[in-house]
This record gives structure tokens, C-alpha cells and sequence, in this order.
């Protein structure tokens, strides 16, 4: 069972699902809380929870997932520029995707929201994997 645990582990796809599944659970978990408790409106709660699971992101992945290590500080700072840009691109996708799925197609907000991330994480994966860590030592 240890060595399944290992070779589990050793895989970079399934670490990249297993934190890509705790930073939905950190986005759903914010969105959740800033429209609900906080009252704050969905689109605006949506942004936040969006730009909060970038950060959360970006940690696990450059240290867990990717393994990437940085040479100096500047280097991580390259590296998280790169990432928020990448994230941008799929943060319009949900960010648009979620009013798009409510309001066109009468979705509720939850489902919609779950149905972006599918995408977004697909996306961010190779956005990662190629374009952000891809210097990262074997």
C-alpha cells in the first residue's frame, strides 16, 4: 500500500489533482462564503474566491505539485508573474463563464461555478505544466 502511495505521489498529474481539488475547495469554500455569510453579490464574490485560489495556487503547485525550485528570489517572482498571467486567461473564463451559465442559461450559481472549474483546471494544468514550470528539474 505505501509503495501505491509513493508511485501515487510520484506522478505529478495526480498530485496536480489532488491540490487542484484543494484549490476548488478553497475557491468554492470563499465564493461560498463572501456571497452567503458576507452577503457580497456573486460576481463580485466570484472574483475574490477567483483571485484568493490563484495565490493558494501557486504555492502548492510551484512546491508540491510541479517541485520547481527557484535559484533566487527573482526567479520566484518570474515564475508567479508567468503563473498570474496564465491564471488571468482562464480567470476571464470563469469569471465570464459563470454570469454567462446564470443568466443565459439559467443555471444556478453553484452549478455554474462547478462547471467553469472543470475547464479552468484542465486548462491551468497544461498552463502550468508548460508555460510556467516547465524549467524545473527532473
Amino acid at each position: 500500500m505505501l509503495n501505491l502511495i509513493k508511485k501515487l505521489y510520484n506522478d505529478s498529474r495526480i498530485r496536480y489533482l489532488f491540490f487542484g481539488g484543494l484549490t476548488t475547495l478553497v475557491n468554492l469554500g470563499m465564493f461560498a462564503l463572501l456571497k452567503g455569510p458576507c452577503g457580497i453579490d456573486y460576481k463580485i464574490s466570484n472574483f475574490f474566491s477567483v483571485a484568493i485560489a490563484i495565490c493558494f495556487a501557486f504555492v502548492v503547485n510551484k512546491l508540491y505539485v510541479f517541485q520547481s525550485k527557484s535559484e533566487s528570489f527573482a526567479d520566484t517572482i518570474h515564475e508567479f508573474i508567468k503563473f498570474v498571467l496564465g491564471r488571468l486567461v482562464t480567470m476571464a473564463v470563469e469569471v465570464g463563464g459563470v454570469p454567462f451559465c446564470v443568466e443565459f442559461l439559467h443555471q444556478p450559481q453553484m452549478i455554474a461555478k462547478l462547471e467553469t472549474q472543470v475547464i479552468v483546471t484542465i486548462v491551468n494544468y497544461f498552463i502550468s505544466k508548460f508555460l510556467v514550470f516547465k524549467s524545473q528539474k527532473k
